[in-house]
C-alpha cells in the first residue's frame, strides 16, 4: 500500500506598499493569507501562516501530490473558498525535506510547464486530477521563485501565461475594517475590478462583497465563463471577497459567480462597482479605467461654490438624454454629440443647469433610468466613462452646471443586479414589509446595514468626485422616510419606538448630507420630498435633514390645478395660486415642471391648459411668467419651453418639427427672455427664502382671478412688481398699488406680440399717484393683458452732475 506523503506548509509575513499607491512591490507571493494586524510602520495588513490540514494517502490508481485530495475537489468541483490555499507557489515540507510546489488548475489545457523568469527553465507539471488539476515540485528549491506558466491549448498551440495565484492579495486590514464600519467612503477606489501593475505585471483585481458565498468566481471570455478558473480568495469575516488576474486588457468582459452557502443557490451577478458596463440586453460587467481622463474644467471648479450660493440664480433645464433628441433611424445621440447639441441649446436658451435624469445603468428603457442595476456606471447606451465626462467637462467649460438624479431609494429585482445577491438579502431588508416597493416593484435598501450604507455614501461622493456632477437630486426621499409609505395597514412594521419614521434612512439621509458637504464644498443636494416633513433644508446640527433644497411639490400641484380651470371657475380657487406663500419660506425651494407631470395621462404642459389653441399658449406664457415671479429656483422638463403637445416619452426624440410653426417658436423665444431677465434680476434670485424678498400687493380680488405682488433684492431698492390677469378679459384702468413714488416701466409683458400675445401693454413711463392703494401709499391704473402677467421695475433717476 502506497505510504501517504508528510507536507507541512510555511509561510512567512509579506508586507507591500501603502495601499494608495497602484504598482505593489513585493518580492515574494503570499500564500494562504489571514488578515491579522495593521502594520504601524507601513500601514498595511501583516500576514500569517494559516497550516493546511496534513495531506490525505493518495489512491493506488492517482498520482502523488503534496496537496490535500479533498481541496483538490473542492477547486475541481468550483466550491472552494481559498483558493490561495492550494493553487500557486508554496513552501512544502515533504518527509522532512524543504521544498518548493506551484498548481495549477487549467481545465481546457493539455498540458502545463512551469518556466522559471530568471534561468529560462521549463519543468513539466504532472497533472494529479483528471479535470486539469497540476503540480510541479522543486526539491532543489527552497524559495518562491518568479515564474510563468507555459501551457498547451486544445488547439495544440502553446501559450506564455502568468498564474494569478502567485501574486499577493491586495486589500489591508484596515480597509477591510472600514468597509465592515461602514466608513470606508472611497471603497470604489478599491472594490469592484481596477487595473494594477503588481510586481511588475498588469492585470486587474478583483473585489466584492459577499458574506453568505461559500464561493466567488471572476467569470469572462478569459476562462470561457468557467466558474472553476478564477475563484476568489474570502478576506476575514466582513465577507470580502478578491483576486488579481494578470494580462487582462481595458474592456474585457467580466462578472461574478457566486455559489451560495445556502440550499445550493448559485447565479452570476453583474459587478456592484462596475464602471462600464455592456449594452443592454447584455449584462456584462467591463473593466475600464476612469482615472484616465485629462479634465479641462478647473476654471468652473474654482468659482462653483460661489456660482450655486443661495443667493444665485438657478434656472435648470430637466433632460432625459436618451429622448431630447435622436439621431437618423431614431438611435440615440453619443454623449459627445449631446455635449456640443444640447450645451449650445441649453446657452442660448439662458439656462443655467442641466439636471439629468438617471443615467447609472440600468436595464430597461422604460424605467427612465430609476431601476438602477450598475450605480457607479454611466449607462453606455451613449458611449464610454470617458465619453460621459467629456460631456460634463464640455458643460462646465461653457458654465453650465450639472445635476444628477440618483435613486438610493430602491433598486429593482433583476437576477444578475443586487437582489439576493449572494443567495441572501444581502442589500434589501427580507421581510417584504420592508424590503419592497409593491407600487414599483423594486426593493427597498437596507440602511441599517453597515456596508449597505457604504455602498450608497460612497456611490454619492463617486460621482461628485469622479465625474465632477455639481449637485445631486435624491429621488423617492418620501418613501424613504416612512415606513407606511403607499402601504395599507398590516403591510408596514413599525420602528422600535412605535412609529412610522424610518429611523435608519433619516440617520442615512443626514449622513449623506454631512458628507457630501464635506468632502466636496460647493455642491447642493435636492430632496424629492412630497409631504410636510420638516426642516428638510435645515443643517442637521438642528436637526434637519441637511439638504440645500427642496423640490416644492406642493406649489407645483395646487398651480397646475389652478391653471388647469377653466378661466370662468377660477375665481373660486384663488387659494390655489396664492397657498404656496404661507409656506414658502419654511424651506429653500426649488419650483419644479418635471417629468413627472408630463406622463400618464397628465397631458403635456401646452395640452393641460384650457382654451383654444391662443388661449392654451397665453396660459403657459402666463403659467411660466408667475413661475419666475414666484420664490425659489425653476426647473423644466425638456419640450416644455416650445410647447411640446404629445407626452413625453422616452423611446422617441422631441417634437423639434413644431418649431416650423409660429406659435411654437415665439414660446420658445419667450422662455429663453425670461430665463435671462431672471438670471439679470437680483430681485428674482438674490432673496429667495426669507420674507424679505417678497411682499404682497393684493391677492383679494378673486372675483376678477388678478393678483400682485413685489419681489426685492438684498437691496430692496433694486425690486419689481408682477401683475398677473389669469382670466381673457382686458382689464383697463386697473389699478395697482406701488411701494414707492416715481416712475415705473414695464419690462416684461407675457402678452407682447413677439412672444404669440395680442398686444396689450403699458407703453411709456408709468408714473406712480400720490393715491394710497392696497395697502401702498402710491399706485396707479394700469392695462391688464388678456391671460398675461407683466413685469414693472422702477426706473432709477439719472446722477445729478
Amino acid at each position: 500500500m502506497q505510504q501517504p506523503i508528510q507536507v507541512e506548509e510555511e509561510v512567512e509575513p509579506q508586507v507591500g506598499e501603502t495601499p494608495e499607491e497602484k504598482t505593489i512591490n513585493i518580492v515574494q507571493p503570499a500564500d494562504a493569507v489571514r488578515p491579522t494586524e495593521l502594520s504601524s510602520a507601513t500601514g498595511v495588513a501583516s500576514i500569517e501562516p494559516t497550516p493546511p490540514e496534513p495531506a490525505q494517502a493518495a489512491a493506488p490508481d492517482e498520482p502523488e501530490t503534496t496537496a490535500d485530495r479533498a481541496e483538490i475537489e473542492a477547486i475541481v468541483g468550483g466550491y472552494h473558498g481559498a483558493p490561495y490555499q492550494i493553487l500557486g507557489p508554496h513552501r512544502v515540507r515533504v518527509g522532512g525535506q524543504e521544498m518548493v510546489a506551484i498548481r495549477v488548475f487549467r481545465p481546457l489545457d493539455k498540458a502545463v510547464d512551469v518556466l522559471d523568469i530568471a534561468s529560462g527553465e521549463r519543468t513539466p507539471m504532472k497533472r494529479v486530477h483528471p479535470a486539469g488539476f497540476f503540480e510541479a515540485t522543486f526539491p532543489q528549491r527552497k524559495e518562491i521563485f518568479p515564474y510563468r506558466i507555459v501551457v498547451l491549448g486544445g488547439d495544440d498551440v502553446e501559450y506564455e501565461l502568468e498564474d494569478p495565484y502567485r501574486f499577493p492579495l491586495l486589500l489591508t486590514d484596515f480597509e477591510l475594517y472600514l468597509h465592515g464600519e461602514g466608513n470606508f467612503l472611497e471603497s470604489y477606489e478599491r472594490l469592484g475590478a481596477h487595473i494594477r501593475t503588481v510586481e511588475g505585471v498588469q492585470g486587474v483585481h478583483f473585489a466584492v462583497w459577499a458574506p453568505n458565498a461559500l464561493r466567488v468566481s471572476v467569470i469572462g471570455p478569459f476562462n470561457a465563463w468557467d466558474n472553476r478558473v478564477n475563484p476568489m480568495q474570502r478576506r476575514g469575516d466582513g465577507g470580502v471577497w478578491e483576486t488579481f488576474i494578470p494580462n487582462l486588457p481595458k474592456g474585457t468582459h467580466y462578472k461574478y459567480s457566486i455559489k451560495s452557502q445556502f440550499l445550493g443557490y448559485e447565479i452570476d451577478k453583474s459587478d456592484p462597482y462596475g464602471f462600464y458596463f455592456e449594452v443592454r440586453p447584455s449584462t456584462d460587467t467591463r473593466v475600464w479605467d476612469i482615472d484616465s481622463y485629462q479634465w479641462n474644467d478647473q476654471e468652473w471648479m474654482e468659482r462653483r461654490a460661489q456660482t450655486q450660493a443661495l443667493d444665485r440664480p438657478m434656472s435648470i433645464y430637466e433632460v432625459h438624454l436618451g429622448s431630447w433628441r435622436r439621431g437618423e433611424g431614431n438611435a440615440f445621440l453619443s454623449y459627445r454629440e449631446l455635449a456640443h447639441q444640447l450645451v449650445d441649446y441649453v446657452k442660448e436658451m439662458g439656462y443655467t443647469h442641466i439636471e439629468l435624469m438617471p443615467i447609472a445603468e440600468h436595464p430597461l428603457d422604460g424605467s427612465w433610468g430609476y431601476q438602477v442595476t450598475g450605480y457607479y456606471a454611466p449607462t453606455s447606451r451613449f458611449g464610454t466613462p470617458d465619453d460621459f465626462m467629456y460631456f460634463v467637462d464640455y458643460c462646465h467649460q461653457h458654465g453650465i452646471g450639472v445635476l444628477l438624479d440618483w435613486v438610493p431609494a430602491h433598486f429593482p429585482r433583476d437576477a444578475h443586479g443586487l437582489a439576493f445577491f449572494d443567495g441572501t438579502h444581502l442589500y434589501e431588508h427580507a421581510d417584504p414589509r420592508q424590503g419592497e416597493h409593491r407600487d414599483w416593484g423594486t426593493k427597498i435598501f437596507n440602511y441599517g446595514r453597515n456596508e449597505v450604507r457604504n455602498f450608497l455614501l460612497s456611490n454619492a461622493l463617486f460621482w461628485l468626485k469622479k465625474y465632477h456632477i455639481d449637485g445631486l437630486r435624491v429621488d423617492a426621499v418620501a418613501s424613504m422616510l416612512y415606513l407606511d409609505y403607499s402601504r395599507s395597514p398590516g403591510e408596514w412594521i413599525p420602528n422600535k419606538y412605535g412609529g412610522r419614521e424610518n429611523l435608519e434612512a433619516i440617520d442615512f439621509l443626514r449622513r449623506f448630507n454631512e458628507l457630501v458637504h464635506e468632502h466636496v464644498p460647493g455642491v447642493i443636494t435636492c430632496a424629492e420630498e412630497s409631504t410636510s416633513w420638516p426642516m428638510v433644508t435645515r443643517p442637521t446640527y438642528m436637526g434637519g435633514l441637511g439638504f440645500d433644497y427642496k423640490w416644492n411639490m406642493g406649489w407645483m400641484h395646487d398651480t397646475l390645478s389652478y391653471m388647469q380651470k377653466d378661466p370662468i371657475y377660477r375665481r373660486y380657487h384663488q387659494n390655489e395660486i396664492t397657498f404656496s406663500l404661507i409656506y414658502a419660506f419654511h424651506e429653500n425651494f426649488i419650483l419644479p415642471f418635471s417629468h413627472d407631470e408630463v406622463v400618464h395621462l397628465k397631458k403635456s404642459m401646452l395640452d393641460k391648459m384650457p382654451g383654444d389653441v391662443w388661449q392654451k399658449f397665453a396660459n403657459l406664457r402666463a403659467l411660466y411668467a408667475y413661475m419666475y415671479g414666484h420664490p425659489g429656483k425653476k426647473l423644466l422638463f425638456m419640450g416644455g419651453e416650445f410647447g411640446q403637445w404629445a407626452e413625453w416619452s422616452e423611446a422617441r426624440s422631441l417634437d423639434w418639427h413644431l418649431l416650423q410653426f409660429e406659435e411654437h417658436r415665439k414660446l420658445q423665444r419667450f422662455v429663453r427672455d425670461l430665463n435671462h431677465f431672471y438670471r439679470h434680476e437680483p430681485a428674482l434670485f438674490e432673496v429667495d427664502s426669507s420674507w424679505e424678498g417678497f411682499q404682497w400687493i393684493d391677492f383679494t380680488d378673486a372675483e376678477q382671478s388678478v393678483i400682485s405682488f413685489q419681489r426685492r433684492a438684498k437691496e430692496p431698492a433694486e425690486m419689481l412688481i408682477f401683475v398677473c390677469n389669469f382670466t381673457p378679459v382686458v382689464r383697463e384702468s386697473y389699478r395697482v398699488g406701488l411701494p414707492i413714488s416715481g416712475l415705473y416701466q414695464e419690462v416684461l409683458n407675457s402678452d407682447w406680440t413677439i412672444y404669440g400675445g395680442s398686444g396689450v401693454t403699458n407703453s411709456g413711463m408709468i408714473a406712480a399717484q400720490d393715491l394710497p392703494w392696497q395697502n401702498c401709499k402710491f399706485s396707479a391704473p394700469l392695462r391688464l393683458p388678456p391671460l398675461g402677467v407683466f413685469v414693472l421695475k422702477p426706473v432709477k433717476p439719472p446722477p445729478q452732475q
